[in-house]
This record gives structure tokens, C-alpha cells and sequence, in this order.
């Protein structure tokens, strides 16, 4: 059982409300089961609405923010633990080290940053974690075509599947990293 989970996703809330209901879902569910949520420490978009998610159901999250973008993404004041770190290498090295498992919702491109670091990592076996991808509508199913072409075309190891995750649901999401 993981106790805390690297969440990253976006400092935006996009254009479909369904991305910020899964967000809030994922607060929730992290607060009723005492799970710590780590995240990049913002106070908007859908990072915004899964600490409000987490902190209004009474569970704790961490954030992690680069000092630069304290004013960019509105750091979140109430968190139950802030860091303000030098730089974005900082930042992704100490969600891996307090975090258990790592998941990537709809974002930008700090998000794909994020996730495909830790996969990395995790390629060169540097960690063991439980990485997954929460597709929330479908939204990363080109980013999953996309890894799939670039194992049929030999750039990524047959394995890569055991240790890259993706769910459609909160429930299978938990599962599968649990």
C-alpha cells in the first residue's frame, strides 16, 4: 500500500470540466485514504483543485516549488508542507524521494517532463515505483500510441509496459499502483 503519491498535471484546468471532476475525485480519494498527495505545490489548475480536494477532505499534501515559479503558478499558502527549492531539478528529485508512486493526468508539457524523467529513471533502474497514466477521457491516448510506435520501431525496451501503467478510472488508477 503506497502512503503518498506523486501527482503531476496541469497548471491549467484545461477546456473540459470532466478533467477537474477527476481531479477533485483524486483528492478525495487520497484524503479517505490517508494518502499523501506531493504535487508542484501551485494553488491553480487541475494541481489547484487536487490539493483543495486533498486539504478539504483532511488529508496532507505536499507540495514542491521552484522559488522562480512561486508568483507563475500562485503557490498554494496552505499546505500541510511547502517546499520552495532553487530550481526544477530540486523539485523532481525530492517528489521522487517522498514519494511511493507517481501518476500523470492531462497537462502541458511540464507534465510530460515530469512523467517521462521518472520513467527514465526508472529505465536505467534508478527506482522501482509504480508509474501510471490516468487517461482521463482519453486524453493521453495519442501520447500512448505514440510510445507504442516507438516500441514497434525499437526505440523503447519490450518491458516498458511492466513498469508504465494507464487507466481509464480512478478506481482501476489504484489498483494497478496500489
Amino acid at each position: 500500500m503506497i502512503k503518498s503519491l506523486c501527482v503531476f498535471c496541469g497548471s491549467s484546468v484545461g477546456d473540459d470540466i470532466r478533467f477537474q471532476k477527476a481531479a477533485k475525485e483524486m483528492g478525495e480519494y487520497l484524503a479517505h485514504h490517508n494518502i499523501t498527495l506531493v504535487y508542484g505545490g501551485g494553488r491553480i489548475g487541475l494541481m489547484g483543485v487536487m490539493a483543495e480536494a486533498v486539504l478539504k477532505n483532511g488529508g496532507s499534501v505536499t507540495g514542491i516549488i521552484p522559488k522562480f515559479l512561486s508568483t507563475v503558478e500562485v503557490k498554494h499558502d496552505g499546505l500541510t508542507t511547502c517546499y520552495e527549492v532553487d530550481d526544477m531539478h530540486t523539485r523532481k528529485q525530492m517528489m521522487y524521494q517522498l514519494s511511493d508512486a507517481f501518476v500523470a493526468m492531462p497537462g502541458g508539457f511540464g507534465t510530460l517532463d515530469e512523467l517521462f524523467e521518472i520513467i527514465t529513471w526508472h529505465q536505467l533502474s534508478l527506482h522501482n515505483k509504480p508509474i501510471a497514466i490516468y487517461n482521463v477521457e482519453g486524453y493521453f491516448d495519442a501520447l500512448l500510441q505514440m510510445i507504442n510506435t516507438m516500441h514497434s520501431q525499437h526505440f523503447i525496451p519490450a518491458n516498458y509496459a511492466s513498469y508504465l501503467k494507464d487507466a481509464t478510472t480512478l478506481n482501476q488508477l489504484m489498483k494497478l499502483i496500489g
